[in-house]
């Protein structure tokens, strides 16, 4: 993957900063996930159980080098398109982090045939067919996020399913969309390996269901704040339900930590879901690819804008908190 940090990453940060320093000492000698369990993609009984325990579960060997140098190709092209707009690197996640479908003009990419690749892989799709009990499950598209080297802060805890999904609703008050089984899986596709300083994503296990608040960063137990899924080798898919708490890691190496995603609704839930399968790419798909995304390929007439919105860029930091080490 050809993404060197001397070239996109560490604009206005210093590499060398004592506090930067400091804190990737910190990270390398405490940072990663205790008992982490990476499976292999025919280990789909061992997966289901720990999806359901945990919220997430990552399977090694999803892509196979071939797809891995595809995918990988594809995630350098659009992020050099996104930087030439963002020379200081701004982002739209805080200082040096992105989302790649918060730049689109669709909101997803599944326009680039590396993504649309994701909709079936016979390495993923048993576990999701698992998971959800049935392979009649929905794509929503997909995206996936960035951080380059220089990303020093982390990104708070959060869930990316919150009130503003309404499809369920108990008129009663007694059940929350937390009750329910998994309504909604994010699989994002490892680009390099995850280490303990490029940035890899921190999954806190069994949240899924939970009712409590989440902590804010000053409140998050430092476990918490350790509890990242790393060492996982590239090519490997972390499969998540949306609804158990992540965030991101300080990215303080000398490579892009990328993780492109698809998006996936279980047979009984749907949300509003945007058009952004080109017709062209639809056609290439498999019969199961084509029967997942059959909500969001467009019409055969239909023309989809598709590129890097040229505004994408937001300042809004209020996500992405310092370290001790930074402050």
């Amino acid at each position: 993957m050809d993404l060197a940090s001397n070239k996109l990453g560490w604009v206005n940060r210093e590499p060398k900063d004592a506090k930067v320093q400091r804190l990737r000492v910190y990270l390398e000698n405490n940072n990663g996930m205790k008992g982490l369990e990476i499976l292999a993609p025919e280990e789909i009984d061992r997966a289901v159980k720990i999806f359901y325990r945990d919220g997430f579960v990552v399977v090694r060997d999803a892509l196979n080098s071939e797809r891995l140098d595809f995918l990988q190709k594809g995630c350098d092209r659009v992020i050099r398109e996104m930087l030439e707009l963002d020379p200081q690197r701004i982002g739209n996640r805080g200082s040096h982090r992105y989302s790649f479908g918060a730049a689109s003009k669709t909101g997803h990419l599944m326009h680039h045939p590396e993504w649309a690749m994701l909709l079936d892989l016979e390495t993923v799709t048993p576990i999701l067919t698992a998971i959800f009990g049935s392979p009649k499950y929905i794509a929503r598209g997909g995206g996936g996020d960035f951080c380059l080297p220089g990303a020093i802060e982390y990104q708070s805890l959060h869930s990316d399913m919150g009130e503003r999904f309404g499809a369920f609703m108990d008129p009663r008050g007694v059940l929350s969309y937390r009750d329910l089984p998994c309504p909604y899986i994010c699989c994002n596709y490892l680009m390099v390996d995850f280490t303990n300083i490029n940035g890899a994503t921190r999954q806190i296990p069994g949240t899924q269901h939970s009712l409590q608040p989440i902590p804010s960063f000053e409140e998050e137990p430092e476990w918490m704040k350790l509890s990242t899924v790393c060492p996982a080798p590239a090519g490997s898919v972390l499969i998540r339900d949306v609804r158990a708490w992540h965030g991101g890691t300080p990215n303080v190496s000398q490579e892009v930590r990328a993780i492109p995603n698809a998006e996936f609704f279980a047979p009984w839930y749907r949300e509003p879901a945007r058009r952004c399968v080109p017709r062209e790419v639809f056609d290439q798909l498999s019969e199961h690819g084509q029967r997942v995304c059959q909500y969001i390929v467009t019409d055969s007439a239909e023309e989809l804008e598709v590129g890097v919105s040229q505004d994408f860029i937001s300042p809004k930091t209020d996500h992405n908190k310092l370290s001790e080490f930074l402050l």
